[in-house]
């Protein structure tokens, strides 16, 4: 089976120390990749990493049970925080 590659139609521009041209330079010659599929690379995963825990939330079966039955739970009393709660906000006017 053939895995569709999506079309490269965009350019992706942004300036750089040269510190920096030449240790993305190196590690992309590690890898033996051209730069700009090393960048692209390295910059997908930083993004997906970014937006894995604001985006989708998959549980197991068990952990999904053990999830509802915590959210069961009735809430306890916390009484240090009920107190602060009660407290006047240091932000109101």
């Amino acid at each position: 089976m053939t895995t569709a590659v999506p079309r490269k139609d965009q350019r992706f521009e942004f300036r750089i120390s040269s510190e920096d041209r030449e240790l993305f330079e190196r590690a992309a010659a590690a890898v033996g990749e051209p730069m700009s599929t090393f960048a692209t690379d390295e910059l997908r995963i930083a993004a997906l990493r970014v937006l894995a825990d604001r985006t989708v939330f998959q549980l197991s079966p068990v952990e999904s049970a053990l999830l509802e039955e915590l959210m069961d739970r009735p809430a306890r009393d916390l009484p240090g925080l009920r107190s602060l709660m009660e407290r006047p906000s240091p932000f109101a006017d």
